[in-house]
């Protein structure tokens, strides 16, 4: 097939690019005048629990009105419908959908109204699919076009599947960059974001996305982050939002805090250039700690995640079990106590020093003769670290010393370090370098002897078996360990455990890695905390009845002073809800993590005006049955969704409680927000370096009309090549508009989803798109045979037994393909092989000819290559295994399933009428096809011969023609062998007699035979 893209095809309303897939012999076809006609009737479709009995489908009708004087007779003998047209399809089929939302919403509304009127416990069969909503940058990108073509396709198959499928889009529209582009641009954030909003819509609709719109929110709304404050206040009544000193970026010049992303390599202010220093202030948290137990155990729950995503997961939850040990210090004329956790109690003999973090209380005690030093420690950790690696550990002495609980009259030093944080445990660890990696290194900086207090084995003298090094892994105390000298790691860490808690300064102790979740930010593009602080009676929360805290919109933007909300004395001060007085707003707005840890359950009840979501809704919609979006977001986002949405489970916000949903088997339970979690690749685009500087080339610097052997225009050398994320900066970036504009949408989300399997990275290659398109011109042909064939659309009851062999082979390839595509969309995922089998049935139905079809090809004149003879399969099956073919593959190519589709049902009832434009319904309303168990056996075996484990040859046999009986089945096989003519070859010697055969294993029920010689 040749591919010819013409510029002009006129329509009543516009010209727009035509796609014209041709054969080698086939003219030119320039021009394709059509009449384009809508019609909306209603429709009865099947019945499912919460079917509503009537609804309104998209009809439309297409009609070619004239072909160019090019065109022959022959053309159209090769196939009766015109060429593809894709450009015009998508148009047609896109005007179409859209005139019909409204019909659609009506329809959705009577739909939610008939739910919410079902008895207590009949839940309906809902089938909710999400996409993780997209920041509004401005642009789709190539990730963003696969993610949506994912969902898009599995919302489409579940809707033909019986289904009521919940299917929204978002947009997570709080955010710096927003606020960034208010500082260089003068635009309001809010104007910025809107705008933004409205031209990624449209991009969302040319490829293809059907979401349900009237579920449309955005976070930076009103009406939604009137909610998202709303749940904070219910955090904070359950003392599960506080506020407590946090470390921030600091830019000393500007007045103002610093996101990471907003200092340079250098360490310095992105804006003012000032040197970014680490400063404290008071912030608000969510103890998400607090959650740390079930959000670990539950993990176990998700039988439908990655596992690598529940791995990280569970690392930054970090549970450990160990000991917490005192240490006494003595200071000037009085004593205190430095508490540490340790997860390895059995090296407590080790301990050679302790490190505090520079918060830690204990240093205030530190003598006069090191308060210097410290202090010019502690102002060099202000500075901020940029390195892509994380500093050494380093530490100054305290002059400060402590008493070894276990060792009496052993004195051990203190030192303040980098590497322990005053948030993390208790701000204090056991320094044991002979057995830890970081004490180790920090020893080495000291000029401490390493001590060895565990082998791996026991040794004789009590020496360690490797010194020089670290002994991190666990095995037996040594010589020094007093009484429990020779004990194994595990028998010693229970017995010291159990003596310090017997002598009061020790204690079994879980520690879990997970800090507290920093939600303050000190910028203005958020939502704004709902808290009013009073000196007379401190944080106050705004009453809920005053919610929203809105944003005032009348801000100016200089990137100085701090957040913009502190500048506006009318809306900071405020008086006490409490007791009336002059008061103060919070003007920290919240992290945007939080606006989107909580979006799924507004979208089940987005027009609510009293509560974020009413119980119903939120029992019978969560949890999402289908969560799609990249593995960058597998820790963070994930972790709090869980968490937010764990406690509105708990609090009873939605959900029947544990009892109740544990006996129904509800999976996956506890308030576990996702089931299934697919995460997609990455779609990395093929980038160029110059071979000689490595720097990155431009598309235009490269001659590409070889693509296999590309080389560089300046230099004639051929650069290196590889596929990388896309970036502006690598010059490898693919714009979806350009795709769709040059191949069409339908082409193009076929290509994405075949490319790879949706877990792997894509590497983008525009020149496969073209496969794709000959793929559609294929199906299309044999649409237009299948109008041929007169056997109608009436059902279709197989027999196999009246089945000649072609049709048997054309029946069990479709089964199988739609057991494949039925197993894809309800639980692998595998989009790429399912495409694989949709080309595999289209290929078997093009060497197919309808036995009555009208078509022929007798009167053709002979070509220079013989024809392959093509079978005859009955009318009726060409046409169910034809609309079956559409069906499944509507969800991926949509406006082209429709086309076909309707062009299936407009003319299939007989070759010489055709239905009234507008009469018939949707592939979308149609029944998803079902397979046959017994289609799927097969007629022959083909089975494969090993000899001495190696394959050799085949046999083929009839499947009916195999005993049953394990020594039958032998005997039947070996005869078949022996008479293969590579039998000779395998199995005979030079004089044509049997070789001697040790064994011989029939494997598979017949479909493998191993010989071993």
């Amino acid at each position: 097939m040749l591919c010819r893209r013409t510029t002009t095809l006129s329509t009543s309303t516009q010209q727009t690019r035509l796609f014209h897939l041709r054969t080698p012999n086939t003219p030119r076809l320039n021009n394709l005048s059509s009449t384009l006609s809508f019609t909306t009737v209603p429709t009865r479709v099947r019945a499912t629990s919460t079917a509503v009995p009537l609804i309104f489908s998209r009809q439309f009708s297409y009609t070619p009105s004239a072909l160019a004087s090019t065109t022959t007779p022959d053309d159209l003998k090769a196939s009766p419908l015109a060429p593809v047209d894709f450009a015009a399809i998508e148009q047609k089929w896109l005007k179409r959908w859209k005139e019909n939302k409204a019909v659609e919403a009506q329809a959705g509304a009577v739909k939610a109204a008939s739910a919410q009127e079902l008895p207590a416990g009949e839940e309906p069969d809902k089938f909710y699919i999400l996409s993780m909503f997209p920041y509004p940058s401005g642009n789709l990108h190539m990730g963003h076009v696969r993610v949506y073509a994912i969902s898009d396709a599995l919302a489409r198959a579940r809707r033909m599947m019986g289904f009521d499928v919940v299917h929204p889009m978002g947009w997570d529209a709080f955010g710096l960059p927003a606020e960034n582009a208010a500082i260089e641009r003068g635009i309001h954030p809010n104007e910025w974001t809107v705008k933004n909003i409205a031209v990624m819509k449209g991009q969302m609709e040319k490829i293809l996305a059907d979401f349900d719109w009237d579920r449309e929110l955005r976070t930076c709304s009103p009406e939604y982050y009137r909610w998202t404050q709303y749940l904070f206040l219910k955090l904070h009544e359950a003392g599960l939002a506080y506020q407590k000193e946090a470390v921030v970026n600091w830019d000393p010049v500007d007045e103002t805090v610093l996101a990471n992303e907003q200092v340079d390599s250098e360490g310095k202010s992105w804006r003012s250039g000032a040197v970014v220093e680490k400063r404290k202030l008071r912030q608000w948290f969510f103890k998400i700690t607090e959650y740390a137990e079930d959000l670990l155990q539950d993990l176990d729950r998700l039988q439908h995640w990655p596992e690598r995503v529940k791995q990280m997961q569970r690392n930054w939850i970090g549970k450990s079990k160990g000991a917490e040990f005192d240490f006494k210090v003595n200071t000037s004329g009085s004593s205190g106590d430095i508490q540490v956790f340790t997860s390895r109690p059995d090296t407590v003999f080790g301990v050679q020093f302790l490190a505090v973090s520079v918060e830690h209380p204990i240093l205030e005690s530190v003598p006069v003769s090191h308060q210097q030093q410290l202090e010019e420690f502690k102002e060099s950790l202000k500075k901020v670290n940029t390195s892509e690696t994380e500093p050494g550990p380093e530490g100054v002495p305290t002059g400060l010393m402590a008493d070894h609980p276990f060792l009496q009259g052993t004195k051990i030093p203190v030192y303040a370090v980098n590497y322990v944080v005053s948030d993390y445990g208790t701000g204090a660890v056991m320094g044991v370098p002979g057995h830890d990696e970081r004490d180790f290194a920090f020893a080495k900086t000291q000029g401490i002897d390493v001590k060895y207090v565990v082998t791996p084995e026991p040794t004789e003298g009590g020496k360690a078996a490797t010194e020089g090094g670290v002994l991190t892994g666990r095995g037996v105390l040594m010589g020094n360990n007093g009484e429990y000298s020779g004990l194994t790691s595990e028998a010693a860490a229970e017995a010291i455990v159990k003596k310090a808690d017997g002598l009061g300064f020790g204690r079994e102790k879980t520690s879990f890695r997970i800090r507290d979740w920093l939600l303050s930010r000190q910028r203005y593009w958020g939502a704004p905390i709902p808290m009013i602080h009073c000196q007379g009676c401190g944080p106050v929360p705004v009453p809920v009845e005053d919610l929203p805290v809105v944003l005032p919109m009348d801000v100016s933007f200089t990137g100085r002073g701090g957040s913009p909300l502190k500048q506006i004395d009318d809306w900071v001060k405020c008086s006490c809800p409490k007791c009336g007085g002059s008061a103060q707003r919070d003007s920290d707005t919240m992290d945007t993590f939080v606006d989107s840890s909580w979006y799924f359950l507004r979208y089940l009840d987005p027009h609510n005006t009293n509560i974020p979501f009413s119980h119903a809704k939120g029992t019978s919609g969560m949890p999402v049955d289908v969560y799609i979006g990249g593995i960058e977001h597998a820790i963070l986002h994930l972790l709090y969704s869980r968490f937010l949405s764990k406690f509105a489970w708990k609090t009873g916000l939605y959900g029947r409680g544990p009892e109740v949903e544990d006996k129904a088997g509800k999976e996956p339970g506890r308030g576990e927000p996702f089931k299934v979690l697919l995460t997609q690749g990455m779609v990395q685009g093929r980038t160029f370096k110059d071979p000689v500087t490595g720097a990155f080339l431009k598309p235009d610097e490269v001659d590409l009309s070889d693509p296999a052997n590309p080389i560089q225009k300046s230099t004639g050398l051929t650069p290196n090549q590889s596929y990388e994320k896309m970036s502006k900066s690598k010059y490898n970036g693919v714009d979806p508009e350009d795709m769709i504009t040059s191949h069409g949408a339908d082409a193009t989300r076929l290509h994405v989803l075949y490319k790879a399997p949706p877990s792997e990275e894509l590497e983008w290659d525009e020149q496969s798109i073209v496969g794709m398109q000959r793929f559609l011109a294929k199906v299309w042909k044999v649409v237009g045979n299948a109008t041929q064939t007169g056997a109608g659309t009436g059902a279709f009851e197989p027999s196999m037994e009246t089945m000649n062999k072609d049709e048997r082979d054309l029946w069990r390839t479709l089964n199988h393909t739609v057991k494949e595509l039925t197993t894809s969309f309800q639980s692998t995922y595998a989009f790429n092989t399912s495409i694989a089998f949709l080309i595999k049935l289209t290929n078997q139905l093009s060497t197919v000819t309808p036995s009555s079809s009208t078509t022929t090809t007798t009167s053709q004149p002979a070509s220079k290559k013989a024809k392959k003879v093509q079978a005859d399969v009955s009318p009726e099956l060409y046409q169910h295994t034809a609309e079956a073919l559409v069906k499944m593959l509507s969800p991926l190519a949509p406006a082209f399933g429709e086309e076909c589709w309707e062009t299936l049902q407009s003319r299939s009832s007989s070759t010489s009428s055709v239905k009234t434009p507008g009469t018939t319904p949707s592939v979308f309303s149609e029944t998803w096809p079902s397979f046959h168990e017994s289609a799927l056996k097969e007629d022959k075996i083909v089975c494969g011969i090993q000899v001495n484990g190696k394959s050799r040859f085949n046999i083929e046999y009839d499947v009916s023609e195999l005993p049953g009986d394990k020594a039958g089945q032998e005997a039947f096989l070996r005869d078949l062998v022996y008479k293969h003519e590579r039998a000779q070859k395998w199995l005979l010697d030079d004089g044509g007699k049997v070789r001697d055969v040790k064994k011989m294993i029939v494997i598979k029920g017949g479909k493998l035979v191993s010989f071993v010689l």
